[in-house]
């Protein structure tokens, strides 16, 4: 290549970022959550069942059951006894039940079918009933779902659940296979052992060897290396067969099987101590290292591998970073627990065949009688619903966001490794969307996947590119400086010489389309090794491809992708854009705009704001702000009142606010447009002042809907007695319905439309005394009244009634309030750009300031908040707003590339605009002008659920503990607050204290005032002490000075 043509002018793609709206076509903000669940369905389950596809009995040998098939069925509801009919997402959000479908297996032992269990359904799995934005609508859910973050979510008891992605530290990076987990660990102590919870004991390494048919001492250093080093500190581990007097494999079996564990549960005939060893190391140590006929010639070397890297780390302090992301994967979880109940329900179809089979009956003994599908269901359902995964290879006890990532270290721990950035992370997790506190929780980027593919086709292109098979190796080889080993997924597949041209082969390859696009293969130059990866749980990042200096998407192929001629898949296909993994980004020189790119560049960033998170791409000019203030507004963000769906009249959730006049912001990002944010705002546009007015801060009045959901339930009981609903209670004199029952209808629920106070009845229900089955010569039954009221100090109208019937048949009654809740002065506001505060003061309009075209701020901001919080981003949003109110358009605030400030200057100083945005203002009170300019526009802020008439409660009466609001409880103050609250803004009462007595005003024993002090105590504290010296208690202060 000519140096003139790399000298050449870039060519700049003007509107790349128009690949974002095709990836997210294709793969969506939370599409990990659907492709996760359909692989479970398609792949994983299959697997699982084949694992454990046959069950025999040890008191039968003839007896056995096996599973042929599985099947899964579209989402029903069953209405009675195997009399189903399909249902929606939004009946079973009302009805309090599971959006599930059935699943169903062929066994032989009957030559039928049987239901087994119901799985929980995402929102927007292939088996959902809607799919598109039009499907979605007529199913009463928001079309606007599908591209939003709300996707991928399961409705379980009516609740919507999400299930986390773990995070697991990858230990030795490895695969598992379904039939058995173990983890196998090598440590250090006067010698090499090998650790597994099967053995009574830890066993010597070279005993392991010999066991395995490696009895030459000199194979297995040829094994693990022929340096001096690794010879030197390997030696202590071969006397430990000189000491144990084991030099062959029939020994050290039988030495290995002495150290089993025995099993308490008596399973099948009876093995021989060396027949037990060889099995446990064929099939639990090491057990993702597939053994043939005994042949452990490839488990050798993998273990030799092991010791060596133990032996590098410990003679050469060469340590893996546990922290580095490429050595992290990322886990839906759902098929380990589907594995771990599945297990279960066939481990107690097996004990109840060997309990029946061996007695004599007349029938046969039938197993599908003993099938219970409630086993399963309940088990993944109580797993979703509640977050308590009884899994032992993971904790999981999280719910929350769709695109979160829950880490799996110790949160208690004082480590700050685990918490901080790493380099590895750029572009894979969002720097600035990190929960506060000891809890880091990093989120996922917005072009990002969890990936899967078939590993057949890469072994055999593999093998066909010069890679030599691991089983046909002595040994010697994995020694030579010039020979790398080739790992796939964790698992050795064989050694190569040249392995640049496998490397590069394989990336033309995938180029090409003949293998999956999410395989990486990267090299490691210190170990010597080459890692190729097709397994899931891999953070993958597409980017444009750079040849000979120049990006390969043209200005050309954006023009047919806005038409829609072309795909983001033909992107793939046509070697323009290619994913890449964590560890393959290490070998890569990745250019982030144009103009950076030299002739070492392999990729080109698709738009550097695709750094930033879904809830950090909706700050406007984040680059301008303190990164603290971008980590404070991702986590307002999810705080702030907005519009849920064009589905949220239709819906009827526990608790809901929604803001009853949102505004689209008039500064934009691009992140908004591509998550159709400005079509579901959360905010309003307001003018803001940068001033003081009297020491405090005016907020404009925002009105806000609250929602809240009271639910009643009418149940049967095994006694054949149920919940009845009375009528209203009449007054004796004027026989209409009492006060408490006066918006009740004659079916005793109360009216739509009705305006409900504190402690008014809604549902006017009553249940019997007796709900079990009574005893003889007990009383008849009676009904006691158990009326559901309104508790709430604020009025409510009742907006909607349901009455329907949940999974278990009972009648339920659902009963939608709704409260308008005005701005008041202590409710909570913030802008976006994390500068939170409180209403100060509410001010008349005629009072509040003017600039001399008439126009009023709806918020005064004090301008002390901008030095110590550094917000300059909001400074320029106030410019940009102002802006583009005059032009009549939008501004763009994205992150680094949004609209420049000389530009927005400009447009003011042409529509006659001081070219600062400073304003003339006159004062409303006086009528005079003030002294200074004033900095004005419009500003998008945000108004937050901390209201104060939910927060106000105190316990004029009730119980004396600190309970809820919603129990009368108490208020509880922190020691923080004591003396603001009980002094400076209470009554401050001065008392006179003898020094000696502890309480006096006058000290009659001391006949004198000369030891009074005088002190400032709240005056509730005075009065409990005269209250204590009236039951004849005296209180005494110790005083020094």
């Amino acid at each position: 290549m000519l140096q003139e043509e790399f000298a050449a002018p870039v060519d700049t793609v003007e509107e790349k970022w128009k690949l974002l709206p095709a990836f997210l076509k294709v793969k969506g903000l939370v599409k990990q959550h659907i492709d996760s669940f359909n692989y479970f369905i398609n792949v994983e389950i299959k697997k699982i069942m084949k694992a454990n596809e046959k069950i025999t009995s040890d008191a039968d040998p003839m007896w056995y059951l096996k599973y042929l098939n599985i099947y899964v069925g579209m989402p029903d509801v069953e209405e009675s006894f195997y009399v189903t009919r399909p249902v929606s997402p939004h009946e079973c959000r009302l009805r309090d039940m599971t959006y599930s479908a059935p699943i169903t297996v062929d066994i032989e032992y009957t030559q039928g079918s049987q239901r087994i269990f119901r799985n929980a359904l995402p929102i927007g799995s292939y088996l959902c009933v809607g799919k598109t934005p039009m499907e979605f609508s007529k199913l009463n859910e928001c079309p606007l779902d599908p591209g939003r973050l709300s996707y991928g979510y399961f409705i379980v008891k009516g609740q919507e659940k999400v299930i986390l992605i773990q995070e697991q530290l990858s230990k030795n990076p490895s695969s598992s296979t379904h039939e058995k987990k173990s983890r196998t660990n090598m440590i250090v102590k006067q010698g090499r052992f090998l650790k597994h919870n099967t053995l009574s004991e830890d066993a010597p390494i070279a005993i392991i060897f010999k066991a395995m048919g490696v009895e030459s001492d000199q194979e297995v250093v040829q094994m693990i290396g022929t340096e001096e080093h690794v010879m030197a500190a390997f030696a202590p581990s071969l006397e430990e067969c000189q000491k144990a007097q084991i030099f062959t494999q029939t020994p050290a079996l039988k030495y290995i099987g002495n150290k089993v564990r025995r099993q308490r549960m008596w399973s099948g005939p009876k093995k021989t101590k060396m027949e037990e060893a060889r099995e446990l190391l064929a099939s639990t140590i090491l057990t993702h290292v597939p053994v043939k006929e005994f042949n452990f010639r490839a488990k050798c070397i993998y273990l030799a591998v092991m010791v060596c890297r133990v032996i590098l780390a410990q003679v050469d302090n060469k340590v893996d970073d546990r922290d580095y992301y490429g050595n992290v994967w990322s886990w839906l979880l759902l098929s380990l627990l589907f594995e771990d109940l599945f297990k279960k329900f066939n481990s107690e179809l097996k004990k109840i065949a060997d309990q029946i089979i061996p007695k004599q009956r007349a029938a046969q003994f039938d197993v599908v009688k003993h099938m219970r599908q409630d086993q399963i269901t309940n088990g993944m359902v109580n797993a979703i619903s509640s977050g308590n995964w009884s899994l032992k290879r993971f904790k999981m006890d999280s719910m929350g966001m769709m695109n979160r990532i829950s880490s799996q270290f110790e949160k208690t721990r004082k480590v700050s490794g685990s918490r901080s950035l790493q380099p590895s992370q750029w572009g894979m997790l969002c720097p600035s969307d990190t929960p506060e506190g000891e809890v880091s929780v990093p989120h996922l980027e917005n072009t990002i996947i969890l990936s899967a593919s078939s590993d057949g086709p890469i072994i055999k292109l593999a093998f066909n590119l010069g890679v030599e098979d691991v089983n046909l190796l002595c040994g010697e080889e994995l020694s030579y400086p010039t020979v790398f080993l080739v790992f796939l997924n964790g698992n050795i597949l064989g050694v190569i010489r040249d392995h640049q041209k496998l490397v590069y082969t394989f990336r033309l390859m995938r180029r090409a389309g003949f293998i999956n696009e999410f395989v990486s293969i990267s090299t490691n130059l210190t170990d010597r090794c080459v890692y190729i990866s097709s397994d899931g749980g891999r953070l993958c990042r597409p980017y444009i491809i750079v040849k000979n200096g120049q990006p390969a998407v043209k200005n050309k192929h954006i023009e047919e992708l806005s038409p829609g001629y072309r795909m983001f898949e033909d992107f793939l296909h046509e070697s323009l854009v290619e994913y890449y993994d964590v560890n393959e980004e290490n070998y890569c020189n990745i250019a982030l705009y144009e103009q950076m790119i030299t002739k070492d560049t392999t990729h080109l960033e698709i738009e550097p704001f695709t750094l930033l998170g879904v809830c950090a791409g909706l700050i406007p000019y984040p680059h301008h702000n303190q990164s603290p203030r971008n980590t404070y507004q991702c986590a307002m963000r999810k705080k702030a009142m907005d519009t849920i769906g064009y589905n949220q009249r239709n819906r009827i959730d526990t608790l809901m606010y929604l803001l009853a006049y949102p505004q689209k912001p008039i500064v934009k990002t691009k992140t908004i447009e591509l998550i159709d944010f400005e079509k579901l705002p959360a905010g309003q546009n307001a003018t803001g002042a940068v001033m003081s007015y009297s020491g405090y801060d005016i907020e404009d009045a925002l009105v806000c809907l609250v929602y809240k959901n009271a639910k009643c339930t009418l149940r049967r009981y095994t006694n054949q007695t149920f919940d009845k609903v009375m009528g209203p209670t009449l007054d004796a004199e004027t026989h209409k319905p009492i006060w408490r029952h006066i918006i009740l209808d004659a079916d005793s629920i109360c009216s739509p439309g009705e305006r409900v106070k504190n402690k008014q009845v809604l549902v006017n229900k009553s249940m019997p005394t007796i709900t079990q089955t009574p005893l003889e010569g007990s009383q008849p039954k009676c009904q006691i009244s158990s009326f559901y009221r309104y508790k709430g100090a604020t009025e409510s109208y009742i907006e909607k009634v349901m009455i329907s019937s949940n999974a278990e048949d009972a009648f339920l009654i659902k009963i939608l309030l709704r409260q308008t809740h005005r701005q008041e002065i202590g409710d909570k506001f913030s802008s976006r750009h994390g500068q939170k505060g409180v209403c100060g003061l509410i001010v008349p309009q005629e009072d509040m300031p003017f600039c001399d075209s008439g126009i009023c701020p709806d918020i005064i901001i004090s301008p002390h908040g901008y030095p110590s919080r550094m917000t300059v981003g909001k400074l320029i949003e106030l410019l940009s707003g102002k802006a583009g109110v005059l032009d009549g358009r939008f501004h763009d605030g994205t992150a680094l590339g949004s609209s420049k400030g000389k530009d927005v200057c400009e447009d003011l100083i042409h529509y006659g605009y001081n070219y600062q945005s400073k304003d003339y203002v006159t004062s409303g009170i006086t009528g005079e002008p003030l002294e200074a300019y004033i900095y004005l526009g419009p500003v998008c802020y945000q108004k937050l659920k901390h209201m104060v008439l939910d927060k106000m409660h105190a316990r004029a009466r009730g119980p004396r503990a600190v309970l809820m609001c919603s129990r009368d409880g108490g208020l509880r103050l922190g020691e923080m607050l004591l003396l603001e609250r009980l002094m400076i803004s209470s009554d401050a009462f001065e008392v006179d204290v003898c020094g000696l007595l502890g309480y006096s005003e006058w000290c009659h024993y001391c006949k004198s005032s000369c030891h009074l002090s005088s002190l400032r105590i709240p005056y509730a504290c005075k009065l409990l002490f005269q209250e204590l010296q009236s039951m004849n208690i005296i209180p005494c202060l110790k005083l020094a000075r």
